[in-house]
């Protein structure tokens, strides 16, 4: 009897532990976040995200795809001025708008891609297909870089200009064009580039950005911290903090190089699990309806 009663309490106990398990599963899908419309990871200058031997977004759309967040990736060249890239761009929404039969689309966009988003949503007229758009450290005002470049005499010889036209399509752009980028990406450029390309009501924007504590946070970018920082203050190695504060809604994030934020080193930076803040974006979108 006393065998029995024993016999049974063990059971008892093993289905209640066997059940934990379930348990924290059935939590962790409550905690995933829910979005309406499915989102496009749009890069800046260098990266690809065509058969690129270099995972430009790290872990973020395997973290996406594991919480079951739609992603697709914006086809977009790394030197592609603003209008070829969102003409690329353009392509790659309406793809995916009629293999979702979704309504819309949410742009999350690194660098120069935040700003081939901003003429996208402009020119075509496509602030009724995309709900929001999430600009990644974006020189929203500029690049101070691009005007040190854009001084230097030699940048405007016939010989460079045909080395860099020759070099974007040997990394695999459609329509490469170096040379107009940089000077696309300049202060006085974006001056006139912001006059004209205003924000669509339709679309929720927000700008997130990092900077760096100190030019030895990423060795990367040592010089062009130390070279910006003299012009415009913080800065994340490339683009200053001045450029990339942007839209009524701005978060920053400190210690974090201006790679870094991509999660291309797939480790904690300064404590950060770099697709958490990725997540946390999605998450705060999901909350908006979007």
């Amino acid at each position: 009897m006393l065998k029995n009663r024993i016999l049974f309490l063990f059971s008892t106990l093993f289905k209640c532990c066997s059940n934990l398990p379930q348990e924290s599963d059935n939590k962790n899908e409550e905690n995933k976040p829910i979005l309406k419309y499915p989102i496009i990871l749009v890069h800046g200058i260098i990266a690809h995200d065509r058969e690129s031997i270099i995972n430009f977004w790290g872990r973020i759309p395997e973290t996406f795809a594991e919480n079951g967040i739609k992603i697709f990736l914006g086809n977009t060249d790394a030197w592609g001025s603003f209008e070829s890239n969102a003409e690329l761009l353009k392509d790659t929404i309406d793809k995916v708008l009629l293999e979702t039969r979704s309504g819309k689309v949410n742009i999350i966009a690194h660098s120069k891609g935040g700003l081939d988003s901003r003429y996208l949503i402009k020119k075509y007229n496509y602030g009724g297909k995309v709900a929001s758009l999430t600009t990644i450290s974006t020189p929203h005002h500029g690049a101070e870089l691009a005007d040190l470049i854009f001084h230097q005499k030699i940048v405007h010889t016939k010989s460079v200009k045909k080395a860099l036209e020759i070099y974007g399509h040997i990394i695999g752009d459609i329509n490469p064009d170096l040379y107009s980028v940089n000077y696309e990406l300049t202060t006085q450029n974006m001056k006139v580039f912001n006059e004209n390309i205003i924000p669509d009501e339709q679309v929720f924007y927000q700008s997130v950005y990092t900077t760096m504590k100190n030019a030895f946070d990423d060795i990367a970018h040592f010089n062009n911290y130390l070279s910006i920082r003299k012009v415009s203050g913080d800065n994340d190695g490339l683009v200053s903090e001045v450029s990339a504060r942007w839209s009524d809604n701005i978060k920053k994030y400190e210690n974090i190089s201006h790679t870094e934020i991509l999660d291309i080193k797939k480790r904690k930076i300064s404590g950060i699990h770099i697709p958490d803040i990725y997540m946390d974006i999605v998450r705060a979108l999901g909350e908006r309806g979007f």
